[in-house]
């Protein structure tokens, strides 16, 4: 489980953009099964409980797709309408830097429990 806070990245100078999720929120994935933009995953897996890390995700192979705009298939899928709003903006706007930063914390790990669940961890 993952606690994270996205927005658009602000390059010195250049276009100021709001945060698609306004707080931090929670998102659950299992590393390994492609539900986070590949970014996310990368960083994850050398992360431990307690970790804290902030991801500039670039424009492309590492972002979200963009034939998925509801981002069911990959998250973090933003909580709000507002949120998925921007979210959206920013990616499908050529004009502006479609670069993104998300601060992110591991809550927990938990270990599967064989059964296609998990044990708490």
């Amino acid at each position: 489980t993952i606690g994270y806070f996205g927005r658009p990245f602000e390059a010195k100078g250049g276009p100021q953009g709001g945060a698609f999720d306004k707080s931090l929120d929670y998102f659950r994935t299992t590393i390994g099964s492609h539900t986070v933009i590949p970014a996310l995953e990368s960083a994850l897996q050398t992360m431990k409980p307690g970790g804290v890390r902030q991801i500039i995700v670039p424009y492309g192979p590492l972002s979200y797709p963009p034939t998925d705009l509801d981002h069911v298939a990959m998250g973090p899928k933003p909580t709000t309408f507002s949120g998925m709003r921007a979210l959206n903006f920013v990616l499908e706007n050529p004009r502006v830097d479609r670069t993104l930063l998300f601060n992110v914390k591991i809550i927990r790990v938990d270990k599967k429990d064989g059964k296609g669940g998990f044990i708490r961890g």
